[in-house]
């Protein structure tokens, strides 16, 4: 038999903590269907709390592991794209040096008091 994801199990017991107490709420004490809506759903949110704190993270952790688990890894070409863009960026900033120095060449040469 397969085993029920933990999402399912988990939405199942909620519905439960709040459907048992609205029933019960509505045809034991009589009280108006909008008001035992808003007492089941306050006991149902206190009980899923209190108790279901395994299943919730249960199901926390496996969205987490389908959120984050597949990470694409980089190919080959791609590295050396990377490379080929960083060299070629490093090669402009090298000869703009290179001409700053030769501009202060200049002015020194123009303006010896320098």
């Amino acid at each position: 038999m397969k085993r029920v994801p933990a999402a399912v199990r988990y939405t199942i017991l909620r519905l439960l903590a709040f459907v048992v107490p609205l029933l019960l709420l509505v045809f034991l004490t009589g009280l108006q269907p909008w008001v035992a809506a808003i007492i089941a759903a306050i006991i149902g949110l206190c009980v899923s709390y209190i108790f279901l704190r395994t299943p919730r993270e249960t199901v926390a952790q496996e969205l987490y592991a389908r959120r984050h688990g597949d990470k694409p890894t980089p190919h080959d070409d791609e590295d050396s794209e990377d490379a080929a863009l960083d060299a070629s960026a490093a090669a402009p900033e090298a000869s703009s040096a290179g001409d700053a120095g030769r501009v202060e060449e200049r002015q020194t040469e123009d303006h010896p008091e320098r």
